[in-house]
């Protein structure tokens, strides 16, 4: 199965039409990424799996070290980013999305 850094190319495929119609399930505010957020993040994560997460800064490098904080304390994987939505990835210990194998 997957580890914590690595998904195929078939998963992440696989991922992406799942994520597909999905709508962010949180959204970074006014005060950007805080506690609060990153913990609203993990609880969305360990609930549905596969999230998007909208992150409105207009600064692209800042965005980039956004996504890479939020991957770093959830553990999960980035799936995608389009526009200013980062796809991440987390199994859950009831395992709802089953990955194709790699």
């Amino acid at each position: 199965m997957a580890t914590a850094s690595t998904l195929s190319n078939k998963q992440k495929q696989q991922l992406k039409s799942l994520a597909h119609s999905l709508k962010p399930v949180v959204l970074l505010g006014a005060n950007g990424l805080t506690e609060g957020v990153l913990a609203e993040i993990e609880l969305a994560l360990n609930h549905h799996e596969l999230i998007k997460v909208k992150v409105p800064e207009e600064d692209r490098e800042l965005r980039e070290q956004i996504y890479s904080t939020i991957v770093a304390h959830t553990g999960g994987h980035r799936v995608q980013v389009v526009g200013k939505v980062l796809t991440l990835y987390k199994p859950s210990a009831e395992r709802k999305i089953a990955l194709v194998r790699a």
